[in-house]
């Protein structure tokens, strides 16, 4: 239920004790029925009752001044937070450091996610079912990035792509190397190149396989 108080500008819900439904009319009087032990909180108030009788007392609005205002309040405050990347993504990255890409497929439309996501946005169920994608895939679409960035040790211009890998329904955005930046096409197949300790693919390259059609990886456009 939503009651206004006496005085106030907004509306608060809580709990009304009526004998039915039908007692309960818009307009109605109501007052506050306390809890019998009170710590300073919402549930002070144990719920609202009907009430018929007078108005005790008029609220007046306040003009706003004090004699003593308080200007400032220094209270203590500490956040605590623990992060996990959640189950879904737990298993990609531990799937990353062993050089496997992992996805899920959704038990309704068995779509495969890659990166998982852990539920399934189309259906909205929970994604369980693990799936290994690629490692090979396609180039959808790619832009030619000219500027360069800080910290990233990667001549300009370079490409990054959206890259469906096979067999996923989701495409993955990566760089592409191992080519001249004005070579790089929609259609282009390319595999992942690790480097190092690196915990996912440093970049993608060419195969040497003939271009996919267009229609295998139009829907990912």
């Amino acid at each position: 239920m939503l009651v206004r108080l006496d005085g106030a500008d907004t509306a608060l819900l809580h709990a009304l004790d009526a004998p039915h439904a039908g007692a309960v009319r818009t307009g109605m009087r109501v007052r506050v029925r306390w809890a019998d032990r009170r710590e300073g909180a919402i549930t002070d108030i144990a719920c609202f009752e009907p009430y018929d009788g007078p108005v005790t007392h008029e609220a007046v609005p306040h003009d706003g001044s004090f004699p003593d205002p308080v200007t400032s309040l220094a209270a203590p405050a500490r956040l605590e937070y623990t992060y996990t990347a959640g189950r879904a993504q737990t298993r990609y990255l531990d799937g990353l450091a062993r050089r496997e890409v992992l996805g899920e497929r959704c038990p309704s439309c068995r779509k495969v996610y890659v990166p998982p996501r852990g539920a399934c946005p189309t259906c909205g169920v929970a994604t369980t079912e693990p799936a290994a994608p690629g490692p090979r895939g396609t180039v959808t679409t790619f832009c030619v990035v000219n500027i360069k960035a800080k910290g990233l040790d990667i001549d300009v211009p370079y490409v990054y792509a959206h890259i469906a890998l096979d067999g996923a329904d989701l495409a993955l955005h990566a760089r592409i190397g191992g080519i001249p930046y004005d070579q790089v096409r929609m259609g282009m197949r390319v595999e992942p190149v690790w480097t190092g300790d690196g915990r996912h693919p440093d970049h993608y390259r060419p195969t040497g396989e003939p271009d996919a059609d267009y229609d295998t990886y139009r829907r990912l456009l």
